[in-house]
């Protein structure tokens, strides 16, 4: 599809592909505490993991291994979370600023590797990824299909996510946000529940990635920069933390409000970067959140059930 409908499903894939990664900062952040500010190098593990599982063989870069497309991205996520296991055993147990410096340099570890290792990924040039099931679909609908392939993927992540954080483990989760303390006290293992976490928000992270892989047709090291990672906090910040509706809302808003303001190139003054307004009008965004309603637009319900 071209024109305003063909915007309009490119515009609501990107935006399921946020809402994805928002959600799995929200298990992190929103329920536990933990900051993670690598997100874009699990987004990045996931897709460049998925393009090589599902890709036709090439002498330019690693995989062709053909897998069919829902176990590409199953794969992405387990390797996503294997990295964020590996990355949370001996970190785990820092404090929170400690812990985003970390993560920090794990996202850029992986985006130098991606660019450095050309026999690997086809380093800054980028590499195509497939289409699923192109053959079945014809071209003119197959954005359409996609764009309810991940709809479908959000519904089933969404759901499996509430009902984690809605049981007795995702109390804990929440108790430990809370006060650390009390958990301790109550004879909780407070860094391993911590490390699930990290694992568990990693494999949604991964699982974005591949779904964005899979719908750009096309990645490259840009596609993952650390504003990639500010972007989706400002997502969660301002849907609401703790709610993954909240988030949810926050991922269509805040793309809404990046891709429209492509349409504001026609009238700004000659030398004026498009770029650089994004950055400050979302910028703007995140202040205004925390200054006028720090609880996003939902905010989270708390209930008597979340006192363990």
């Amino acid at each position: 599809m071209s024109g305003p409908a063909g915007f309009l499903i490119f515009f609501l894939t990107y935006a399921v592909v946020y809402a994805i990664l928002a959600i799995g900062l929200n298990i992190q952040w929103g329920f536990t505490g933990l900051v993670n500010f690598g997100v874009a190098g699990f987004f990045a593990v996931g897709a460049y993991v998925s393009a090589f599982m599902s890709g036709s063989p090439s002498p330019y870069h690693l995989g062709g291994f053909g897998i069919p497309f829902p176990f590409a991205l199953l794969i992405a996520m387990v390797v996503s979370g294997l990295f964020a296991l590996i990355l949370g055993i001996p970190v785990i147990r820092l404090r929170e600023d400690y812990l985003a410096i970390v993560t920090i340099g794990f996202a850029e570890i992986v985006r130098l590797i991606i660019v450095s290792e050309r026999n690997i990924t086809k380093g800054p040039y980028g590499m195509g990824v497939i289409k699923p099931y192109k053959e079945v679909i014809s071209s003119p609908m197959y954005g359409l299909f996609y764009l309810g392939i991940s709809l479908a993927i959000l519904a089933i992540l969404y759901l499996a996510i509430a009902r984690v954080v809605g049981s007795p483990w995702g109390r804990v989760l929440r108790t430990i946000r809370e006060d650390e303390r009390v958990a301790l006290v109550l004879g909780k293992n407070v860094n391993w529940f911590k490390l699930q976490v990290l694992v568990l928000g990693s494999m949604v992270f991964g699982l974005g990635g591949a779904v964005f892989a899979h719908f750009f047709n096309f990645i490259t090291p840009n596609h993952f920069l650390p504003m990639e990672t500010f972007l989706v906090w400002v997502m969660v910040m301002a849907g609401g933390s703790g709610n993954n509706l909240g988030v949810i809302i926050g991922a269509v808003a805040v793309r809404g409000l990046w891709e429209g303001m492509m349409f504001l190139s026609d009238v700004l003054p000659q030398g004026v970067q498009i770029g650089a307004v994004r950055l400050g009008v979302i910028g703007l965004l995140l202040i205004l959140v925390i200054m006028l309603k720090p609880e996003g637009i939902l905010g989270e319900r708390k209930t008597a059930s979340d006192i363990l």
